[in-house]
């Protein structure tokens, strides 16, 4: 009977142990299930505070990328108003075409007013549409194409319609305009209005265009991300005129160890190879440096390897700097022409190399630069050498206008003819 007993109390304990057991296991497994949806919980808030992070990190680049763009919306505008006054001024009431004042003063009216508004587009559209107008006041022959800011400028020709695009400014990201005569132009709108997760909006400049197998391929500058490294990317498109797509991940190219890299140019070697020109800041004991690569045969990254060095300053008049290279092939000869010395200052002046082949070497050319500050232009750069549809040479470049010179000034479009002959190189008026 003792044993029954001891037995059934044996039993009990053990069922209520086993009892225990299960309901310990039940909680734990409640609370492993409460911590994995708090921690599942958590890392969705986690996920949605970032995405709230970038939003606002976009957003705040958004705004300060538009209030760029007016605050260049109004120094054109003042510009234009500054041209029509020098007019006055330096023309006669009797030689003065009033027509062209008139139309001037009122698409720079115009101008202002959609500026106040917030209509950037409209700006742009209205002091674009009396470009001819404000270009005739100028009088200065200096050859004045487009007297609007229109930075690091690069002309193509496709079949006789020519295409202009610049450094971004009040139009977007790159700027574009289009003329069928090299003397009036028109805007078109923005070249690349979308900017691959990696670049930092409001600063884009120094663009280029290389046509590969009926694909266009837009080469740039941009910041990554917010570190203020500068660096290369290339987008496409499928007509000269965009808009250009650029879905990269990464740039082509940074150099952020010299400084970064910015002014990209392609070229074509007498075999049909692309090749990309462009200039690395300088950093790290290494001088501000054009280099060059070949590019892939669809031109929109780099070949696997190390970029070659063409040409680092070493003339007085480039104050220690070189950069906007531009390769051009002439008669069988490689030409480089850049810019030299402090874009915002008057002493910013374009150069010419030779060069024994699409790498190089290249050989600097002793003497002064070959287009410096004169009547009508002050601090020309940003060079860009083109055919035109009769097969003569120009030379596109941006200039200050004498006596407004650095920002928030703008640097206008100016057109040259060029001559190459025996090597000999000539910039008309």
């Amino acid at each position: 009977m003792a044993v029954i007993v001891v037995t059934a109390v044996v039993l009990v304990v053990t069922g209520a142990l086993v009892a225990y057991d299960a309901i310990t296991v039940g909680r734990q497994h409640r609370s492993e299930a409460l911590l994995q949806s708090t921690r599942h919980q958590t890392a969705q808030v986690r996920r949605a505070q970032a995405a709230d992070r970038r939003a606002i990190t976009e957003a705040t680049a958004t705004l300060d990328a538009r209030a760029a763009a007016e605050r260049q919306t109004a120094a054109e505008t003042v510009g234009a108003r500054q041209r029509v006054a020098d007019a006055s001024q330096a023309i006669g009431y009797d030689s003065l075409d009033i027509a062209a004042l008139s139309t001037c003063l009122s698409g720079v009216s115009s101008a202002v007013t959609a500026s106040s508004s917030g209509d950037l587009q409209g700006a742009v559209d209205a002091i674009t549409s009396v470009s001819s107008e404000c270009r005739a006041l100028d009088g200065t022959g200096a050859g004045l194409s487009y007297p609007f800011d229109f930075p690091d400028p690069f002309v193509l020709d496709v079949g006789g319609e020519y295409y202009a695009f610049a450094t971004n400014s009040a139009a977007g990201n790159i700027q574009i305009i289009r003329s069928s005569d090299l003397s009036d132009w028109t805007t078109v709108g923005d070249a690349l209005p979308h900017l691959p997760r990696w670049a930092h909006p409001g600063d884009t400049w120094g663009p280029s265009v290389l046509e590969r197998g009926g694909t266009w391929v837009l080469y740039y500058t941009a910041e990554f991300g917010s570190t203020g490294v500068q660096c290369l990317s290339s987008a496409v498109a499928t007509q000269p005129e965009g808009p250009y797509i650029d879905n990269s991940a990464w740039p082509i190219e940074c150099q952020a160890a010299l400084g970064g890299s910015i002014d990209p140019s392609p070229y074509v070697a007498t075999d049909g190879t692309a090749y990309l020109t462009w200039k690395s800041q300088g950093a790290n004991g290494q001088p501000p440096t054009l280099w060059a690569q070949q590019l892939t045969p669809a031109g929109t990254a780099l070949v696997p390897g190390n970029p070659t060095s063409l040409l680092t300053p070493g003339q007085s008049w480039q104050g220690g700097t070189v950069e906007g290279p531009d390769m051009v092939l002439s008669g069988g000869q490689y030409l480089l022409f850049y810019s030299a010395n402090a874009w915002q200052t008057a002493d910013y002046a374009i150069g010419v190399a030779d060069c024994d082949g699409p790498l190089g070497p290249c050989t600097q050319r002793s003497g002064p630069p070959l287009v410096a500050s004169q009547a009508g232009l002050s601090g020309p750069g940003g060079p860009s050498v083109f055919t035109d549809a009769t097969g003569n040479l120009w030379v596109a470049f941006h200039a200050w206008l004498p006596g407004r010179v650095g920002p928030p000034n703008s640097r206008d479009l100016f057109l040259r003819p060029l001559t190459i002959v025996g090597g000999t190189v000539s910039v008309g008026p």
